[in-house]
């Protein structure tokens, strides 16, 4: 054996365990899912089982997830952005800690920090027993879309800061430099420069933000009350309480194909950011 089988086998070696975790985990669960998606529990071959998207519920479902997944994505970037700005120009030395003390809540576990959401935001909770304190009428917001919306924000907004920060701490100062000298002031700076060179950051903080708010049901089940359906947690309906898994896996298919779309759409800006890099 020589030197290049001798490699290769290495190679081989090294990445086997890897190909068995992602056969395990990945590629069979996904299989299975095609499988039960497009089967009837006879086992022949149906459309039915994805075609139950276009009934009432289902697509109302679907475009309120979608509504709300756009909603916690903008709000995510909106605040994310300047606060990621905020951490890459400070001069503090531990910038980096000042980052991960952000990041620390997502050591707990995403229930909890759902659950204290719930205690936070419920009729009779803290924020209206502070607001009936100091004289000023309670909110209700629970089991609504804007109290799901608050979860998500919350749950989901490391993942935008982060890829932001990672791209704007990285940036070539002297690039900036040059441009305030060269006479653009800090809007032109920040729209012509560091804006463009940011992109790939913004494309990943959005998809990681955008996938998982668009399939979340435990979220909507804590703060919604069981009241407001998105679609996941009908999925989760068909596979728990129906045990329907044929319909469930048909609608799991459909969700895929938006997370297929979102991240083909991401994949093609985050692209074209790299090769404009400045306008």
């Amino acid at each position: 054996m020589n030197k290049k089988q001798r490699r290769a086998l290495s190679q081989l070696m090294l990445s086997g365990p890897y190909t068995v975790w992602m056969a395990g985990f990945i590629v069979i669960p996904l299989f299975l899912i095609v499988y039960y998606g497009m089967t009837t529990k006879a086992g022949a071959f149906t459309w039915e089982n994805i075609t139950a998207i276009t009934s009432s519920v289902n697509l109302k479902a679907l475009w309120l997830s979608v509504e709300l997944s756009f909603i916690c994505t903008v709000i995510c970037l909106v605040l994310s952005y300047p606060l990621a700005m905020i951490l890459a120009n400070s001069k503090m030395k531990n910038s980096s800690l000042t980052a991960f003390l952000f990041i620390l809540p997502m050591w707990m576990n995403a229930l909890l920090r759902t659950l204290a959401w719930l205690t936070l935001l419920e009729n009779n909770g803290v924020i209206n027993t502070v607001l009936k304190a100091i004289g000023l009428p309670a909110i209700h917001i629970i089991n609504t879309p804007t109290a799901i919306v608050f979860g998500m924000v919350y749950n989901y907004i490391p993942f935008m800061i982060l890829p932001i920060y990672n791209v704007l701490v990285k940036l070539d100062r002297n690039v900036i430099n040059a441009a305030r000298d060269l006479g653009a002031n800090a809007v032109q700076t920040f729209l012509r420069v560091i804006l463009p060179l940011s992109v790939p950051g913004i494309i990943s903080g959005i998809t990681m933000v955008f996938v998982p708010s668009l399939t979340t049901f435990a979220i909507s089940d804590i703060l919604g009350g069981s009241k407001i359906l998105l679609l996941g947690n009908i999925i989760e309906q068909k596979f728990k309480t129906a045990n329907n898994w044929h319909a469930g896996s048909g609608l799991s298919l459909v969700l895929m194909v938006f997370i297929i779309i979102t991240m083909v759409v991401s994949s093609h800006y985050e692209k074209d950011g790299e090769s404009a890099s400045v306008w």
